[in-house]
């Protein structure tokens, strides 16, 4: 089982040049790190739509990462 909750909101982000790229935005459920992936490319070019749903999954993956380091304590560690 994996300690990242990824966005289901950008399961229909995908690569506007058709190369079948993805992207995915976590949050680590245990240290509160936010991981930004792209699938299967090292680029993604994004429609204006599809690039303001990535921001908005980025803030909300900060908001949470916020709340789980806000109530883990004192230890900072990032290790996942």
């Amino acid at each position: 089982m994996s300690a990242f909750a990824s966005d289901p909101g950008l399961d229909e982000v995908h690569d506007a040049a058709g190369h079948g790229a993805e992207v995915d935005v976590a949050v680590h459920l245990h240290n509160g790190t936010v991981r930004l992936s792209i699938l299967s490319a090292q680029e993604i070019l994004l429609t204006a739509d599809d690039a303001n749903q990535v921001a908005q999954a980025l803030q909300h993956a900060a908001e949470q990462a916020r709340r789980i380091t806000a109530t883990r304590g004192p230890d900072r560690s990032t290790s996942t």
